[in-house]
């Protein structure tokens, strides 16, 4: 039997958990079928997502269908919780997007695409809500290759067979392809799967799973045109999710993706996998192996985090989402330290959450996507942890990053203590984060010393110097270095490389070469043609870009498009205006786009009055030690007073 793990996505309310139910009831997992508006969906168990009538958790379900063991994993659909998707995506044989088909391609249909594209995820696309008046089949195809691929091609058009347009237009999307089929004049079966595996064809369904019309057709395609992924011959899993059961207890989701998996393994350091629970719903059966293809949940593992490769699989990549607004807790008369306690578990399920507490300010920060997660998380606080706390104006997470290089001395000299390292920080292509190097030689600093300063740095969150936002697409590399054969201990470069990297930073503010990185939206703005005039204007003054427009037309008369990029801390509250000078008619589709520079950095840098040198936890200074005592030196005194002569002159770092 064939073995698949497919993920359903989508933009909130195209009907993708209503379409998870009619699949399982079609494959007679189900007796009955659920509806979301009902609260009683099979794979929104939750309460809080029976009460907000959406997916907030990733879900598991199993079905069998003639040859096909398909497992479904449910993901959220709000942009808020879009990190929770990114993170399923990683373990997936296949994607099922599902489309609205009297929407369209929304703003989150597009950034869940681009996922989609970075996983390399082949993806089966439904068009579902048929059954509307204002449905058009052909008109949502059309959309779908013009916005998405020319490779999204109607797979519903014949009983049992694709038909000969549907053969043509898949041949044409790849030249060797296409030469044999005019040669003989058919695509055979492998063939077709492949060019769906490679992304080079993405088969379309139309139905409506409200009344579980197209479902069968759609199961049919489904396990005719999916391959099973090549697995490993040696254990390897990758974990996609972090969640507690009702009891508290820690549980890590896994996909096996070779070997297997057994009760009692090993995993991490002395760490055992205790149970491994294969879910359906909200139930779930104990097994005690789980082969390659499997997806379980593991009890008994503590510090494991989504992305992580177990045995012979590699960590994922660094998740593309992430938050942009930051909100300080309000904890209306409770023990500031349980609330943190209750935070850092969910943290440990959503790493994206980043947790922060300051304990000189004694003051919990989180950061979001947005205002439905931090509503969510309110709730999830009262009823889990029965904790009522609120939270402050939300405030614009910024990023810093560097313009030019810079080499950063620490020196960390205690009485009976020695440490010095020197760190060469030069820009990185943006999107890069943080990456870490070493082109010290082994005389200078030894393996063990380099292997303590290269930790050190992956262990904390790196703070700028204009305001102490997190720092961004930036390579530190270890460059030269000195120890004592006497008094270094591995604490003392953990001081002296973090030290090196803040002393750099400020040298680079003194030259101008730090930079205040915003998070941007992606928009696309739609109002009618008499009101262009004052879309342009309100871009333009929210420091806006916009490309030429674009006249198109509905029910409602004359349209114009205009689509560009603005600043979230200008164009984040801009749907409202949007809806009042249009009267409803005009619609705003916002997505974030990355960062990129702050368009009013000295204004942000002036309001938030940031003091780098009286950071304590983040200091740029060094301490030396003179006459049996140790004392500090100030960051711009330190490169007079280093041990170790600088490796790059500032000529030479001009050049890099």
């Amino acid at each position: 039997m064939k073995h698949i793990v497919a993920g359903i996505i989508a933009h909130v309310d195209a009907g993708k958990t209503t379409l998870s139910e009619s699949l399982l009831y079609r494959a007679g997992e189900l007796r009955k079928l659920g509806r979301v508006d009902n609260g009683d969906a099979f794979l929104d168990s939750d309460d809080l997502e029976k009460k907000h009538g959406i997916t907030i958790f990733s879900h598991q379900a199993n079905l069998h269908y003639h040859n096909l063991d398909l497992t479904l994993l449910d993901t959220p659909g709000h942009v808020d919780f879009a990190s929770q998707t990114e993170a399923v995506l990683s373990v997936l044989d296949y994607a099922i997007l599902v489309i609205s088909a009297t929407d369209g391609i929304q703003g989150h249909t597009r950034t869940l695409w681009r996922l989609l594209e970075r996983y390399h995820v082949p993806t089966f696309v439904f068009v579902n809500k048929m059954d509307m008046d204002r449905a058009d089949k052909q008109q949502v195809l059309d959309q779908l290759q013009t916005v998405f691929s020319q490779g999204c091609i109607d797979f519903s058009t014949g009983k049992t067979e694709l038909s000969d347009d549907a053969n043509e237009e898949i041949a044409m999307r790849n030249d060797t392809v296409l030469e044999s089929f005019l040669d003989i004049g058919n695509l055979d079966e492998d063939t077709v799967q492949q060019m769906i595996k490679r992304r080079e064809v993405f088969p379309c369904y139309f139905g409506a799973a409200l009344k579980v019309a197209g479902i069968d057709p759609f199961l049919d395609g489904i396990e005719r045109w999916t391959s099973e992924t090549e697995v490993k011959p040696d254990f390897a899993a990758r974990v996609f999710k972090i969640s507690h059961d009702e009891k508290g207890e820690r549980l890590t989701w896994v996909r096996v993706t070779g070997g297997t998996l057994a009760t009692k393994a090993i995993l991490l350091e002395d760490q055992k996998a205790n149970q491994l629970r294969v879910y359906d719903g909200a139930k779930f059966t104990v097994q005690q192996n789980i082969t390659d293809g499997g997806v379980c949940a593991i009890t008994g593992l503590t510090g494991t985090y989504p992305g992580q490769g177990l045995g012979d699989e590699a960590d994922g990549a660094t998740p593309s989402i992430q938050p942009v607004l930051n909100y300080a807790l309000d904890p209306k008369g409770q023990d500031i330290h349980v609330c943190l306690t209750a935070l850092r578990q969910l943290e440990d399920e959503d790493p994206q959450l980043h947790v922060s507490w300051s304990s000189h300010l004694q003051e919990i920060r989180v950061q979001i996507m947005g205002e439905i997660q931090l509503e969510i998380l309110q709730q999830i606080l009262l009823e889990q942890f029965n904790l009522d706390v609120g939270f402050g104006e939300g405030s614009i997470l910024y990023k810093e990053t560097i313009t030019q290089p810079v080499e950063g001395v620490g020196h960390f000299e205690p009485l009976r203590h020695y440490s010095e390292v020197h760190l060469l920080l030069q820009p990185a292509p943006k999107g890069s984060s943080l990456t870490f190097d070493t082109q010290c030689a082994l005389d200078v600093l030894g393996k063990n010393w380099q292997h303590q300063v290269l930790t050190n740095l992956r262990s904390k969150e790196h703070l700028g110097v204009l305001v102490g936002a997190p720092i961004t697409d930036m390579q530190i590399t270890l460059v030269g270095g000195k120890a004592s054969n006497v008094h270094s201990v591995g604490g003392d470069f953990r001081e002296a490389t973090w030290r090196a990297v803040r002393q750099g930073l400020m040298m680079l503010k003194e030259r101008g070469g730090c930079q205040l990185l915003e998070p941007w939206y992606q928009f696309r703005l739609e109002v009618g043609q008499d009101q262009v005039g004052r879309a342009m204007n309100d871009i333009q003054k929210m420091s806006g870009s916009f490309d030429t427009p674009e006249m198109t037309s509905n029910d409602d008369g004359a349209l114009t498009t205009l689509t560009g990029v603005a600043p979230v801390s200008e164009m984040q509250d801009y749907a409202q205006e949007v809806r009042a000078y249009t009267h409803g008619k005009g619609q705003l589709e916002c997505v974030i786009c990355g960062y990129q520079a702050c368009h009013n950095a000295d204004e942000v840098i002036e309001k938030l009055k940031y003091n780098p040198t009286s950071d304590l936890e983040n200091t740029p200074d060094s301490v030396f030690c003179a006459h049996g005592a140790g004392y500090p030196v100030s960051w711009d005194e330190v490169p007079r007073m280093a041990h170790v002569e600088y490796t790059y002159s500032l000529d030479t770092l001009k050049n890099k």
